[in-house]
């Protein structure tokens, strides 16, 4: 078992939520509300990453934060800061391609919010932020609850675009998702079905929990 790339696994995934879900609440909130010219190609936009190749998203992310760019020449130059082929590559990429895991739960959490009961808790005297916190925020939960399973889970297992940015270095860039490839390409079946299993099981238990949070949240 390598769990040193399990550990950088967990990581990453827990370092890409705390970047993407306060993005994610105020994005899909944003969305679930707002009308304007040009909202379709945005969301579009979100989605993108879902259906591109993780080759080619991963590609255009390394030549765009490649040290031959001008953002990374400038900031090799400038700060000796490189985005590639360390964990802050990792964690850049893994954000972008988490995106549409993280904003479409939620906007369509909060899309299913009748507009009357947030105009009922004005009414009553209640300020926005209030709104938010005591009527909102309670009824987007389960979609609140599932963008971030959704997002720890596919970080754990993304492969494609964490390879091409990242590459395989042990403690830095090699998750586990690339150990189980570079134990395949050795022959050590074992040990890959062994991290294979566990990702698997991980990735089961975290679903199973977000649809038993979700069923009690709704019963409530």
């Amino acid at each position: 078992m390598d769990w040193s790339a399990l550990t950088l696994s967990l990581q990453l995934a827990a370092a890409t939520l705390a970047v993407l879900l306060p993005l994610g609440l105020w994005l899909g909130r944003w969305l679930a509300r707002a009308r304007f010219a040009g909202k379709a190609l945005l969301e579009a936009a979100i989605t993108l990453p879902l259906v591109l190749p993780p080759t080619v998203l991963g590609y255009y992310l390394l030549v765009s934060l490649g040290a031959g760019s001008p953002l990374g020449a400038w900031l090799l130059e400038r700060f000796d800061l490189r985005l590639t082929f360390n964990f802050l590559g990792l964690l850049i990429a893994s954000v972008v391609f988490n995106i549409p895991f993280i904003v479409q739960p939620i906007q369509r959490a909060f899309e299913a919010i009748p507009a009357a009961l947030t105009e009922a808790a004005a009414v009553h005297g209640l300020s926005a932020w209030q709104t938010w916190v005591r009527v909102e925020l309670p009824l987007a939960w389960p979609g609140i609850l599932s963008a971030i399973v959704l997002t720890f889970v596919h970080t754990l297992g993304e492969f494609g675009v964490v390879l091409m940015v990242g590459g395989s270095i042990p403690g830095e860039t090699k998750t586990i998702a690339i150990s189980i490839y570079d134990r395949v390409q050795a022959f050590d079946l074992q040990a890959a079905d062994r991290m294979a299993l566990l990702l698997l099981v991980l990735s089961l238990l975290a679903v199973a929990a977000s649809f038993v949070a979700t069923a009690r949240t709704l019963r409530r």
